[in-house]
């Protein structure tokens, strides 16, 4: 298991939290996540909610591996799963990114030039990213996919989940406060600071 894989190794709420600040890079292209959402399997908005299948079969672990799936027929979702245990069925699914890296290889792939388009939701970002089903199941670190652990450059931000119709009420959505890089929906009047996932 790699060091990535240990620190994945936990529930997903928690996971998220800290993931917002970390550097996200597949094949050097990438840049800082500042926005994301938990699933867990008591889920109803989850893929493992109905329990393992063969589409849903990486997010039940092991920790630290990637969980895509292709929404609407149209764009590929980037996961990282989490989980104490195999088998726990919980998963982070990265919504944007504020881009560090490979720009020109962003701007090729979205048809677009403003920085702010590119990674801003998760639809956008698989584009960016060239994320597709050769990235399911890969061990982050080991081989196209990279990340490093950072403390967010500000504070976190913790809302209900949106693009979804069931399990909104659910505050699960984790994003850097003020990034212009999250995905372009009106914040949550819920909107709250997120608590910390470990004692300060």
């Amino acid at each position: 298991m790699t060091d990535i894989a240990r620190w994945c190794a936990r529930p997903s709420l928690e996971v998220a939290h800290d993931l917002i600040g970390c550097e996200l890079l597949i094949d050097g292209v990438g840049g800082r996540i500042v926005e994301c959402e938990a699933y867990r399997r008591d889920d109803p908005a989850s893929h493992s909610f109905p329990g393992p299948t063969p589409r849903n079969a990486v997010m039940f672990g092991p920790a630290g591996r990637i969980y895509v799936y292709l929404n609407y027929g149209l764009h590929w979702m980037l996961n990282i799963v989490c989980g104490a245990q195999p088998g726990d069925g919980e998963a982070v699914l990265i919504r944007a990114l504020e881009p560090t890296a490979g720009l020109d290889q962003m701007r090729q792939r979205r048809g677009r030039e403003d920085v702010l388009d590119l990674c801003r939701g998760p639809g956008r970002l698989g584009q960016a990213l060239a994320v597709g089903p050769a990235l399911g199941g890969e061990l982050i670190g080991a081989g196209h996919v990279e990340l490093t652990v950072a403390a967010p450059p500000g504070p976190v931000v913790q809302t209900p989940r949106i693009g979804i119709t069931r399990g909104q009420e659910r505050p699960w959505r984790f994003l850097l406060e003020g990034s212009p890089y999250v995905s372009p929906f009106r914040r949550s009047r819920s909107a709250s600071p997120a608590r910390p996932s470990r004692p300060a």
